[in-house]
């Protein structure tokens, strides 16, 4: 017998595919409900990955923890997902620093109304509105703050961020505990459908009957997808009555983000501790910190925070798209060998100048950029947000749009649809609402996702 290859059951009541956020903490709260509840011990889930824990989007994600969001439902959903993350902040490494959104007067009106519906949810945001009144504030955390183009800020005083891989390492520690299984080294090759049900996954291992299969695979969901006889292309209604036939269910974008190397300590507060995550959006021009020529006189956005997992400050700014059809795309997160997959230049050029822009501590420190696999890439649905449903009887899909490293607490929603107990805050991201029109609000950010 071949001891590369893992030995793997030949049936399992639930089978989850990925050990990333998702796949790992839906195999958590699936396993403890199911001990809580006198329906099992925990061993009835199985994970799967075709590599290793984090070994895709979640191992490279920013780590950011933020409920900035227009879109109430949203935002409901963070609420819950912040208080996962900060029911054991040691075992998630989590650092519950907060987040401050500082944004231009075309974004005010989405700003206010953000403030506004948090406090409406109980979720502590202070909202600071004026040019002055917002500079003031900002100075009173950073001195040397300088970020043109601010007439409105929100800071969050939960959320944060967590270092990616180790909070992995903790979720993963939970699963065990709970009873639950997690193979690695194992792909997923095939689905056996009898009628509209998954009879069986089909593995290079191996075939494992299952009861139940959840996909959680990122960036590879059209892979899953395909397998479970999903169409590749959708209508969308819109609200206004408005339709867009045959449009694609998965479009693939480069997620740009990067990392200053200097000290993480050199990026503290005026009382040497660490910040909050700032995201600045600004309609000021962007002047090339280097050689002071104009990079764009269009609205820009960049988020950052100091970060030892990293080794420094890290962050990033609104994704790329891919440029090629979904169906083409070889998926890897990390991508060494494909092009669409680097973070180019321009982002280089753009976002260490935007951090001088914002702070006179970033001034000429392009020289310290360092490239490491940090964001990965993103497979957005038609709406650019999440997709949460039941297909095929008994599959569910979890289909984050790339807002999925915060959103740890879904996993506890699921486990309990699972269970035949459907789940308020996920009835927003059906696949239905498409074709009903029942579309998610648009804000006036640059970032997708908003």
């Amino acid at each position: 017998m071949d001891p590369t290859v893992p030995t793997i059951p030949t049936a399992a009541r639930y089978v989850i595919v990925g050990a990333g956020v998702h796949g790992l903490s839906t195999a958590w709260h699936l396993a403890t409900e199911l001990r809580a509840r006198g329906l099992g011990d925990g061993s009835e889930v199985l994970v799967l990955d075709k590599t290793a824990i984090g070994a895709g989007a979640s191992g490279v994600a920013c780590g950011v923890i933020r409920n900035n969001y227009f879109q109430p439902a949203m935002r409901r959903l963070m609420a819950h997902s912040v208080a996962v993350w900060e029911s054991d902040p040691e075992a998630f490494s989590y650092h519950g620093v907060g987040y401050i959104q500082a944004a231009p007067d075309a974004m005010h009106d989405d700003v206010v109304q953000i403030h506004a519906e948090q406090q409406a949810i109980g979720y502590e945001s202070v909202l600071v509105e004026g040019v002055e009144a917002c500079r003031d504030y900002m100075r009173e955390i950073f001195s040397d703050w300088q970020a043109p183009g601010v007439s409105v800020i929100l800071h969050e005083k939960r959320g944060g961020y967590a270092n990616n891989v180790a909070s992995l390492r903790g979720l993963a520690d939970k699963v065990r505990a709970a009873g639950a299984t997690i193979l690695t080294g194992v792909t997923v090759t095939g689905l056996r459908l009898t009628g509209d049900r998954v009879d069986a996954v089909e593995t290079d291992a191996g075939t494992i009957a299952c009861e139940h299969l959840v996909a959680a695979v990122g960036p590879w969901i059209r892979d899953l997808w395909s397998m479970l006889g999903m169409p590749s292309t959708i209508t969308v209604r819109t609200p206004e009555g408005g339709e867009v036939p045959d449009a694609p269910m998965w479009t693939y974008w480069a997620l740009q983000e990067g990392i200053l190397g200097v000290d993480p300590q050199e990026f503290t507060d005026n009382h040497g501790r660490f910040p909050p995550v700032v995201h600045v959006d600004s309609d000021s021009p962007l002047y090339d910190d280097v050689d002071g020529e104009l990079i764009t006189d269009e609205i820009w956005g960049i988020y950052y925070k100091p970060d030892f997992h990293f080794g420094g400050v890290q962050g990033g700014a609104s994704p790329e798209p891919v440029g090629r059809p979904a169906d083409t795309v070889a998926v890897d997160p990390y991508g060494p060998a494909s092009p669409e997959f680097v973070v180019g230049t321009d982002f280089v050029r753009m976002w260490t100048s935007a951090l001088a822009a914002c702070h006179k501590r970033f001034e000429g420190r392009r020289d310290v950029y360092r490239r490491e696999p940090s964001g990965g890439l993103g497979a957005f649905t038609p709406d650019s947000f999440p997709v949460f449903d039941g297909v095929r009887g008994n599959a569910y899909v979890i289909a984050d749009s790339n807002h999925g490293y915060k959103m740890i607490g879904v996993g506890a929603l699921v486990a309990r649809e699972l269970l035949g107990e459907p789940q308020d805050l996920l009835a927003p991201f059906r696949l239905a609402r498409y074709g009903r029109g029942e579309l998610h609000p648009t804000s006036h950010s640059p970032f997708p996702w908003s």
